[in-house]
């Protein structure tokens, strides 16, 4: 039986960056992947661009059981770390808005990367290969996969979570945990638009496909950007961005003109331009189709006929509208997972289990989870390196 100091169990972001990492200090590394080829999310992200890091992630991006659990890691190898390793590789990319990088060209370009540095150290890889069973020993581990078996001093996960599914993505990472007795934090959905009820989606079906820059509000967690009307409810940055936070049965506001007094700005129409309808009149900050359904139900055509409180009520709805989604739409659309491998269970330095020495978890299957616009593989990229340099 072939032996290896370290086996990794997941070909991703996070996977191939600790396995170049530790090939660097001299590690012998298998990565082992039940898909075709490696980095399948790297290859459909940003729409085929990779948005690969952001130049303002820190720790108050980043959402987690133990908020200050990603600091070291993140200090550790930052966007700038990596934005090196891209330009050692004349990668073109562009900066899209509030920080979010992008190759030029295809996100296949980060992934022959770190195929690169994973070939500079002499990792090995075994892709289409399922793992079967998991044995602790006294010398590490043995993991039996579908075509062989192998021996290693240190095992690291790197599964990710069980987000986007039609990619083989999997919560194998969380039953490799719970073999060696680690406490997991329930995995749900984030960055995932939300739904409504069949009758409200019914009330919304001509919005499906509107726009609007918005100011969404869950609790004390506010985000600034775009929400999009669909079929099913709700999504856009701002929407994937709060979803993480939002809970079933919670409540969330949006303000639809944010920055506008809306109900001042009423009170002023009616007195400059009392025959204007307040449909023409709000079209000036929203959409038509949007206007057209805020309106639907004052029966009066001019604003000079509409009362104080009738106008009051249309203004929050717009700048205070209140709604709780139905749900999600589930891990099928989930950019990322919350929840996971909880943070107690790990070293934040290097990753190893707290339980099981030699055993070692990095990535989405960890609980640590952030925001929209790179964050993420800056915490792939983060842990991946600070598991590879403790190897």
């Amino acid at each position: 039986m072939k032996a290896y100091d370290v086996i990794i169990i997941g070909a991703g972001a996070a996977g191939m960056m600790c396995g170049a990492v530790a090939g660097a200090r001299g590690r012998s590394v298998l990565l082992i992947d039940k898909a075709v080829s490696a980095g399948e999310k790297i290859r459909i992200s940003g729409g085929g661009r990779c948005n690969f890091t952001n130049l303002h992630c820190g720790p108050q991006n980043f959402i987690s059981q133990n908020k200050h659990f990603c600091r070291s890691a993140l200090a550790g190898y930052t966007p700038q770390d990596f934005i090196d390793l891209v330009k050692t590789y004349k990668i073109k990319f562009h900066e899209k808005q509030k920080g979010q990088l992008f190759c030029d060209e295809s996100a296949n370009q980060i992934i022959g990367m770190l195929r690169s540095e994973c070939r500079k150290s002499d990792n090995q890889f075994k892709f289409e290969t399922d793992v079967l069973n998991i044995q602790k020993t006294d010398e590490g581990f043995i993991v039996t996969t579908s075509k062989a078996s192998w021996q290693c001093s240190k095992l690291v996960i790197a599964t990710g979570g069980p987000s986007i599914p039609k990619m083989g993505a999997t919560g194998y990472g969380y039953k490799v945990a719970a073999q060696f007795g680690l406490n997991i934090i329930e995995p749900v959905p984030a960055l995932v638009p939300l739904s409504f009820t069949d009758g409200f989606k019914a009330a919304l079906k001509g919005l499906s496909g509107t726009s609007v820059n918005v100011q969404v509000r869950h609790d004390k967690t506010v985000f600034n950007d775009a929400l999009l009307f669909t079929h099913r409810g709700l999504s856009g940055p701002a929407i994937l961005q709060i979803s993480t936070y939002w809970q079933a049965g919670d409540e969330i506001v949006i303000d639809l003109v944010p920055g506008v007094d809306v109900f001042e700005r009423l009170k002023l129409a009616r007195t400059q331009s009392p025959k204007q309808s307040p449909a023409v009149f709000l079209s000036q900050f929203l959409p038509r189709t949007l206007t057209d359904y805020l309106v639907k139900d004052i029966p009066q055509k001019r604003l000079a006929d509409i009362n104080d409180k009738t106008l009051h009520k249309l203004a929050e709805n717009i700048n205070h509208w209140r709604t709780k989604p139905a749900g999600s739409e589930g891990f099928r659309t989930a950019e990322v997972t919350r929840g996971g491998v909880d943070t107690k269970e790990l070293s934040s330095k290097t990753f190893e289990s707290r339980k099981v020495s030699g055993l070692y978890f990095i990535g989405e299957v960890v609980d640590v989870t952030g925001h929209l616009g790179g964050h993420n593989f800056q915490w792939a990229w983060a842990s991946g390196y600070a598991c590879g340099q403790a190897l």
